[in-house]
């Protein structure tokens, strides 16, 4: 299977086709952040709980949102 390739800026974050840093998704669980992020991420949160779940919790609107918060 062919992996797709997006372009990234002078932060190392994917973009979709028309330039726009492509979100993570919602699904996406904390411990797959947490290889991203460090162990610290999410700290007291289980490593199988959504990111939706985790934005509900501590009441923010994106991950970006969240890492500036901590």
């Amino acid at each position: 299977m062919a992996r797709r390739s997006y372009d990234t800026g002078l932060d190392n974050r994917c973009r979709d086709l028309d330039g726009e840093i492509r979100q993570k998704n919602g699904s996406t669980r904390i411990g797959t952040l947490r290889k991203t992020y460090g162990d610290d991420f999410a700290r007291g949160y289980r490593s199988d709980m959504k990111l939706d779940t985790l934005l509900d919790d501590t009441g923010v609107r994106s991950l970006s949102e969240y890492l500036k918060r901590r």
